[in-house]
């Protein structure tokens, strides 16, 4: 599997930091979409048009706390909905990823919470993809439960496994970079990716759909949920034709 490296920051780049991290050959830089209560680590316009100029790119994560996705669906819109205004707030183009963490060592008691936590959040991103930062757990069981479509590992609690799920992969927490704390990645394709510069910007997935097609699908959905009697399925066929009504344009059900 070919990967690309990349970075994770609690601290902001300058154009000067974002240079250095390319040069030691980043391709990506992930930060944070918080309130404006937490600008310490807050990701601005101005940080991704500097880590646009270096030649890499930008993955979104929301955070407050460590464990906030345990709050269940309440915790979710609340932070969905501050995500897409941050999102909005920089420029963040529709189609491309809004990683959610779950930065704790969650069990499988918090799995529900942590499902109707991202499903909360679903509702609040319009045009964006979720995504989920957690451990091995954590990504297996909600990329299972069609959760999310985004999914970043954390090497912690994960006890040396690596989900087939998983786009991305933080493999090194702690370390230094051209004089700037990091945790280190792998970009494993498909991580949802952005930059400033919009003839490098991927196409949404709305531009890559037919119309057409994707509603035969969601009615092939339609029957399965109908048809299926076990909850979970049902679960996932209505989230999956959800998505698909989201980037043709239509109203959810």
């Amino acid at each position: 599997m070919a990967t690309t490296k990349g970075i994770d920051c609690a601290n902001p780049l300058n154009t000067e930091k974002a240079k250095a991290m390319a040069a030691a050959g980043m391709k990506f830089v992930c930060r944070y979409l918080v309130p404006t209560s937490m600008a310490w680590k807050r990701l601005t316009r101005a940080e991704a048009e500097a880590i646009t100029a270096a030649g890499m790119k930008v993955v979104s994560v929301f955070q407050r706390g460590s464990n906030d996705a345990a709050g269940g669906a309440a915790n979710g819109k609340r932070d969905g909905a501050a995500a897409y205004q941050e999102a909005k707030t920089i420029g963040q183009p529709e189609g491309t990823v809004i990683y959610f963490a779950v930065d704790y060592d969650a069990q499988p008691k918090d799995f529900g919470a942590l499902e109707a936590y991202l499903r909360g959040a679903v509702n609040e991103v319009p045009g964006y993809l979720v995504g989920v930062y957690g451990s091995y757990a954590v990504v297996e069981e909600m990329a299972k439960r069609g959760a999310c479509q985004g999914f970043w590992q954390t090497y912690a609690w994960s006890k040396g496994q690596l989900s087939k799920s998983a786009n991305l992969y933080q493999y090194k927490n702690g370390q230094t970079l051209a004089g700037h704390k990091v945790d280190l990645n792998d970009g494993l394709g498909n991580e949802g990716s952005w930059d400033t510069n919009p003839q490098q910007v991927d196409k949404p997935v709305s531009s890559l759909l037919d119309k057409e097609a994707a509603e035969k699908v969601i009615a092939v959905l339609g029957a399965l949920y109908m048809a299926c009697e076990n909850p979970r399925i049902q679960d996932a066929a209505h989230f999956a034709a959800n998505s698909l009504r989201d980037v043709i344009g239509l109203v959810r059900q």
